[in-house]
């Protein structure tokens, strides 16, 4: 999955020209699609406990998944169908919202910094540093000339990350505007979906252009081999949950965390622990 959806390094995007329909290397189906997405869930969550199992023997590799996309393109829904799959005393959740009086006094990447997991956990970010190229383009927030350096200083700050032991899988959730309105007039005609629902989204809406050309900078500008960008079709929920959850299992059996051998006489322990009765 890994190379059928990266972006390649310094390449020009064309999000117009990506099927957000699209089901490559998927399952024949959704039936298919959720059978095998719940199939990954024992691998996932093994791995996952060596991973966290490792980092008390002092290995400090951990992962982070960011998932960025339009409004309605289901980060949310990945973190509950997909995260779900793990264990999650040992992840990290951090939704990224529009910045705080006291985040605003701190260079950007301040509050991203202190979300980040800790060694052995699985960080999620539901939006995140991305925002700082991507609203703040769209809503002219920041001089260019400021907007222009942030590429570069994303991308120095995720090669930190990645020499620190952090594997960082960034999503972009690729949905279409008629997927959007769908999901959008859901919301307005069930009154369990208002509280998800804000006015403001249909003016963002109205700058869908502008978005997606924001988009397109940023995944050409920082796919990079230390911090790749894959471009996940999600019109079909069912083939975003999977083609995910497919990419953090490459990415975990990459890292192939190990148990950590025992500091104590195991056998004397036995022995002690039998005597006892």
């Amino acid at each position: 999955m890994s190379e059928l959806l990266r972006v390649p390094e310094g390449e020009r995007v064309d999000l117009g020209g990506l099927d957000t329909r699209a089901t490559p290397g998927g399952p024949s189906g959704k039936a298919a699609g959720l059978s095998a997405t719940a199939l990954l869930g024992e691998r996932l969550a093994e791995l996952q406990e060596r991973l966290y199992a490792a980092s008390t023997g002092g290995d400090r590799r951990r992962l982070l998944l960011v998932l960025q996309g339009m409004d309605t393109s289901g980060k949310g829904g990945t973190v509950k169908h997909v995260i779900g799959l793990f264990n999650p005393s040992g992840c990290r959740i951090k939704a990224f919202k529009t910045p705080t009086a006291e985040e605003l006094n701190h260079p950007f990447l301040w509050r991203v910094i202190k979300a980040l997991p800790e060694p052995g956990e699985i960080g999620i970010f539901d939006r995140s540093h991305y925002e700082d190229v991507l609203i703040a383009r769209v809503r002219e927030l920041v001089p260019r000339s400021q907007l222009g350096r942030r590429y570069g200083q994303i991308n120095r700050f995720e090669r930190t990350l990645n020499d620190d032991g952090v594997t960082v899988v960034k999503c972009f959730l690729h949905i279409s505007p008629d997927a959007q309105r769908d999901r959008l007039l859901e919301r307005l005609d069930r009154p369990d979906k208002h509280w998800k629902f804000n006015p403001t989204d249909i003016d963002e809406r109205a700058l869908w252009p502008a978005y997606q050309e924001a988009y397109e900078i940023a995944l050409e500008r920082c796919s990079t081999p230390v911090a790749p960008w894959y471009v996940i079709p999600a019109d079909r929920k069912w083939y975003r949950n999977w083609a995910i959850s497919k990419l953090l299992l490459e990415h975990l059996e990459a890292l192939d965390p190990a148990y950590p051998k025992a500091d104590f006489d195991v056998a004397a322990c036995r022995e002690r622990l039998l005597r006892q009765g």
